[in-house]
């Protein structure tokens, strides 16, 4: 899903969707513990580039005021340790525009970011955080657009849920038919991120894997999204379950570029901040330990406005209890 100033109603659909085939209404459930590491190891991590943004900008949302840096503590007191951040070069993160994204990137401890755009120019990053473009959807296929990507990095994220008329609205054959373009640029090249069902045979993202293949196109890694509105512990394992499923049918390197806990369709829409903090604990740990996941990104930064309920960040430094969870993993 792409960020577009209304929370995430983008998503509804996919909730009702996935509701109706698998169990728990998830993105897709797993309720058994699956082997840490897979028989055949992927490929080394590759370097992140510039985040990509959707055809329709995300709105910016006013972010809590800042204390002044050179505000004044009393003499007496001992200044207070630095919190101790992760430098995972797997952990990320979803951004839109908000005040604080750029000092929050910093404070998470993320190594790299996108934020559906094929530039960093809406939210700039700090120097040491990488940003991976994207080019959103056929609108976005276009020599301007893919100039603009070939200078932010060497990998670059395909279409943005193809498989939801409320996202880049795709058929398998359009995006086949759009991919040389995107090889042209020589990057590496991340798929296109169905919103469920990227382990389903005959599914949008089977579909376009076993058309690439026939068609001798280039598919280096696989992007996926999940959502889980189950917010019990057994999340963790229907999460991580599904990540393993779709690396075991396609046997590729894994870009979790949106996950999170979140009912699209039912009651209570949010998981508590302890639901929150255990998710986030156990699928980061679970994430690290597979060799062939490179990447993974919260859904998503902010946790300002319409956010304020799923996001991790109130103000550049200002995290929630899941963005110290966030902050703390890798």
């Amino acid at each position: 899903m792409a960020k577009t100033g209304g929370i995430v109603a983008q998503k509804v659909l996919a909730g009702l969707l996935t509701t109706g085939v698998v169990a728990g209404g998830g993105a897709a459930v797993w309720s058994y513990n699956t082997p840490a590491e897979p028989l055949t190891p992927a490929a080394a991590v590759a370097s992140p580039q510039a985040p990509p943004s959707s055809a329709a900008a995300p709105s910016p949302t006013p972010s809590v005021a800042r204390p002044s840096p050179s505000a004044s503590r009393p003499s007496s007191s001992a200044p207070a340790a630095p919190p101790v951040v992760s430098a995972s070069a797997k952990k990320g993160a979803a951004v839109w525009k908000f005040a604080g994204a750029k000092g929050a990137l910093d404070d998470v401890g993320a190594s790299w970011y996108y934020s559906w755009s094929a530039n960093d120019n809406e939210v700039p990053g700090p120097a040491d955080v990488e940003f991976v473009p994207m080019v959103w959807g056929a609108a976005n296929v276009t020599d301007a657009t893919l100039r603009e990507v070939k200078a932010e990095g060497d990998v670059l994220l395909g279409f943005n849920e193809p498989d939801l008329a409320e996202q880049s609205n795709m058929t398998v054959e359009a995006a086949l038919a759009a991919w040389p373009k995107l090889e042209a640029t020589g990057m590496r090249l991340v798929s296109p991120a169905v919103a469920f069902g990227g382990d389903t045979a005959g599914g949008w993202l089977d579909r376009f894997m076993t058309g690439a293949k026939s068609k001798g196109l280039r598919v280096d890694a696989i992007a996926l999204h999940w959502y889980g509105s189950d917010f019990s512990a057994a999340s963790v394992d229907q999460f991580l379950g599904y990540v393993d499923a779709v690396y075991k049918r396609y046997r590729k390197p894994i870009w979790i570029t949106e996950f999170g806990l979140i009912n699209f369709s039912g009651s209570p829409k949010y998981a508590s901040d302890a639901q929150k903090v255990a998710f986030i604990k156990g699928t980061t740990t679970g994430l690290e330990k597979r060799s062939y996941v490179e990447r993974y990104a919260y859904f998503g930064l902010p946790a300002v406005g319409d956010s304020v309920d799923f996001g991790l960040y109130r103000d550049a430094d200002s995290p929630t209890a899941a963005g110290r969870a966030y902050r703390a993993a890798g």
